[in-house]
């Protein structure tokens, strides 16, 4: 029980991390936080703001979350609530990205 425990929150940290990472790189290029709206209406560029936002997405909720907080003082049940979600979403997206480097690793050997 505590090895899958932790395992799941390693998980979710490298998700969380590579989210991180994914965002400050969007920023770095073009010069805006990454966010959810899509203003492109070719395809490349809808699908990478796609991707972006699939991983980048916990980061962008929270620093939604926070400023929403901060600003618009939204009750701490809202942050709450997010904290879960992008918890959650980065669970997710961390299965994904250490499973690719995983494969990738197994497949150099």
């Amino acid at each position: 029980m505590g090895g899958d425990l932790y395992a799941g929150l390693v998980v979710t940290v490298a998700g969380f991390v590579v989210a991180g990472v994914i965002a400050s790189f969007y920023q770095l290029v073009t010069a805006k936080p990454c966010g959810f709206e899509i203003e492109d209406r070719e395809t490349f560029p809808v699908l990478m703001a796609v991707v972006t936002c699939m991983f980048a997405g916990p980061v962008i909720l929270m620093r939604n979350a926070l400023r929403g907080r901060r600003i618009e003082r939204r009750h701490v049940g809202w942050l709450v609530a997010t904290t879960l979600i992008a918890g959650g979403w980065s669970l997710c997206s961390g299965t994904v990205v250490l499973s690719f480097f995983f494969a990738l690793k197994s497949s150099m050997i």
